[in-house]
């Protein structure tokens, strides 16, 4: 089978005409099967935070750029200047390409970043975010421990609780961002930073976040208040853990359908309580939010049922021996 052909089947369920270019710049260094990939997705508008998470993170990333035909030779120009002018981007960063006329496939491009990712593991993650911590090495010094054994075997994704400046203007930097959970906490009580998308409490509520400020410190924790709506930033086991549903594009449910998904596979959330993301601040595309927000409501009301039905015929399957 052709790469062209793999592809085209692979991404069979998203908005066509679409191309996927994999490795268009493929990094140069040699990443360790144990280690974490994060994947995300990039747009131009979002070139200098992407360069700013890479200077941090100093890992693998795995990165789906979306394309379009319209504007193919300004943006590759920008993202070549982009490559050569970060120094970590050419050792860390796997970029893919997208090319396609339509905004926001986000769970498609979800999916290509992962399937691309070179390490065992993978976290999901918005390009806008601060890492604020070293969860990276955490994790890989606890896999022969129980709860880094549940990762291995695919059971459990790992959260990573996301914030936000009450102020938008106080996010714009993240060189001012807290680098500890104490001035985390500090931040909080000052009621300068707060959970993220407090407005939209079921996004992120179930991570318990009394709980996470109240926590021992090298505690983990099981979500045990899941809710349809929650999509926090995980991560997880690459092989095994359903992948992203492709027919939701825009904004609203995206993310959030992705994760309904592997709980219902059997996957529990587990929260790190000494580690924290924080957002960079941004002005949002409102109207396009609402108008897609509404579509998707009705789409995962009906992926709900779907899955849930999937689920349901393979357990009945399972018993009967089938």
């Amino acid at each position: 089978m052709s790469e062209d052909l793999f592809l085209y089947k692979a991404f069979s369920q998203s908005m066509h005409p679409l191309k996927v270019v994999p490795y268009y710049y493929r990094a140069s260094g040699a990443f360790e099967q144990n280690d974490i990939t994060i994947t995300t997705l990039v747009t131009l508008n979002r070139f200098k935070v992407f360069s700013e998470l890479v200077t941090y993170y100093q890992g693998p990333i795995s990165a789906t750029v979306h394309v379009k035909p319209s504007a193919t030779h300004a943006l590759l120009d920008a993202l070549h200047d982009l490559y050569a002018s970060t120094p970590a981007m050419s050792t860390y960063v796997d970029i893919h390409l997208v090319l396609t006329p339509f905004d926001r496939q986000l769970n498609t491009w979800r999916n290509a970043a992962r399937l691309f990712a070179r390490t065992e593991f993978v976290m999901m993650l918005d390009v806008d975010f601060a890492i604020c911590t070293d969860f990276r090495s955490a994790i890989r010094a606890s896999l022969g421990v129980k709860i880094g054994q549940i990762l291995k075997e695919g059971h459990a994704a790992l959260v990573v609780p996301a914030f936000e400046y009450v102020k938008q203007q106080d996010g714009l930097d993240q060189k001012y961002f807290p680098r500890d959970k104490q001035t985390l906490l500090s931040l909080v009580k000052a009621k300068k930073i707060d959970m993220f998308h407090r407005t939209w409490v079921p996004g992120h509520n179930s991570t318990d976040y009394p709980r996470f400020y109240s926590a021992a410190p090298g505690e983990v924790y099981k979500v045990t208040q899941y809710h349809t709506a929650y999509e926090p930033y995980v991560i997880f086991r690459k092989e095994g853990p359903p992948w992203c549903d492709e027919r939701f594009i825009g904004y609203g449910g995206n993310k959030a359908a992705c994760l309904y998904e592997m709980y219902l596979s059997g996957m529990s959330f587990y929260v790190l309580a000494d580690h924290f993301l924080v957002h960079q601040s941004h002005p949002y595309e409102e109207e396009a939010r609402k108008l897609e927000r509404k579509s998707n409501r009705k789409i995962y009301q009906d992926f709900k049922e779907e899955v849930c039905l999937r689920f349901v015929l393979r357990l009945i399957s399972t018993a009967h021996g089938r």
